[in-house]
């Protein structure tokens, strides 16, 4: 059985990652979902939020299953005993950064292989930042999350009545 790690923060999920997720699933036996709890850069939902909307993206997925985790992706690689790492590849500046992970993640678990998918063309915008800033201001994401996603982040934002809270460098600039 041919396992596969596909890791991300997921905030929010959008449809070029189910997108890529359903394709690895078409390769491999299981492609498991990993939900980064802590990575360094500004979340708009917690990790047990991400991990919920992940999982309800996939109910009907029976090749695929979410799980959170924290470290080193490799580590949660070896502990779920996943062969391979899949990652998604939309514009050219992401082959360099995924280029780069792909040399580290290599090194440090040489029985592991990175299999990166090229997104679909109608996915090449779609980014969780993009997801969130026009969520934020109030724009129309339908078509760029399934509609639970689309739902928690209008609750979300809602939420959010200081406009500090808001993206620095927003859509609205």
């Amino acid at each position: 059985m041919v396992r596969a790690l596909f890791p991300g923060t997921f905030d929010p999920i959008h449809y070029g990652h189910i997108d890529i997720a359903e394709r690895a699933a078409r390769l491999f036996d299981e492609v498991v979902i990993a939900v980064y709890d802590k990575p360094l850069k500004s979340l708009l939902f917690s990790p047990e939020k991400r991990i919920e909307l992940a999982r309800q993206s996939f109910k009907d997925h029976p090749k695929i299953r979410v799980i959170g985790y924290s470290g080193l992706t490799v580590n949660k690689a070896h502990d779920i005993d996943a062969q391979v790492i899949v990652r998604g590849l939309r514009v050219f500046s992401d082959f360099e950064f995924e280029f780069r992970m792909a040399l580290a993640n290599h090194r440090l678990a040489k029985d592991v292989e990175i299999v990166a998918f090229i997104t679909n063309e109608e996915h090449t915008f779609l980014s969780s930042t993009t997801v969130r800033e026009i969520a934020m201001l109030d724009g129309d994401v339908s078509s760029m999350v399934p509609p639970h996603v689309e739902a928690a982040l209008k609750h979300t934002v809602s939420e959010m009545s200081d406009d500090s809270q808001r993206p620095a460098n927003a859509l609205r600039d």
